[in-house]
């Protein structure tokens, strides 16, 4: 099982990013999808939980901002992230797991700056 991210950049406070992990060599409708995310000397720390069945769960620094989902035809995980501070920068990843089996990206860089 491989996951590529894509869609990071730099962008402006307030401006929109939309974040995909694609996954490959499995089908993505067997795992719990999550995003995370770890900013410079900082811990990961989880975004969104998406469920098998599309249920999203969020953060609570998030909330509201962000919104995540699935589409298993592409086998691919989106992240919409709105009105982004400057705090959201960070390496997003996506993570899969499946049981006790867990995947990660090579993360991509998001930039909040201006």
């Amino acid at each position: 099982v491989q996951l590529v991210e894509s869609g990071g950049g730099l962008v402006q406070p307030g401006g929109s990013l939309t974040l995909s992990c694609a996954l490959s060599g499995s089908a993505l409708s067997l795992y719990v999808m999550y995003w995370y995310r770890q900013a410079p000397g900082k811990k990961r720390e989880q975004v969104a939980r998406v469920t098998r069945g599309d249920i999203t769960t969020y953060e609570e620094f998030v909330e509201g901002r962000f919104t995540s989902s699935r589409d298993n035809a592409k086998n691919t995980v989106y992240l919409q992230m709105n009105s982004l501070k400057p705090e959201d920068t960070a390496i997003y990843f996506c993570n899969a797991n499946y049981y006790c089996k867990a995947y990660w990206g090579q993360g991509t860089q998001v930039t909040v700056s201006s």
